[in-house]
């Protein structure tokens, strides 16, 4: 269940605001005259929304660019692209 506490616990209860939101892994949504005014979370749970928020946009460009083209390639073609690719960047760096 969402904690949900009033903005002047930002102020008051900083430490405790704190300790929740590292503790439980979920966000604090802090009201101002009762109607939702900011959120706080820790800096792992904004890392992960930021890296999922890219992976699903990610997704919905592949997903365009799949519905203005009927080319599409094999398991196999995109695995022999990809291993190019590793083997060029190896050569580049000398390994």
């Amino acid at each position: 269940m969402a904690d949900i506490r009033p903005i002047s616990d930002l102020r008051n209860k900083f430490t405790e605001i704190s300790r929740t939101v590292h503790e439980s892994g979920e966000p604090v949504i802090l009201t101002k005259n009762g109607y939702g005014n900011m959120v706080v979370l820790s800096y792992d749970l904004y890392e992960q929304m930021r890296y999922e928020t890219g992976i699903a946009q990610s997704l919905r460009d592949a997903e365009r660019q799949a519905e203005e083209t009927d080319e599409r390639f094999s398991h196999a073609q995109v695995m022999a692209s990809m291993k190019s690719i590793v083997e060029q960047g190896r050569k580049n760096h000398g390994l």
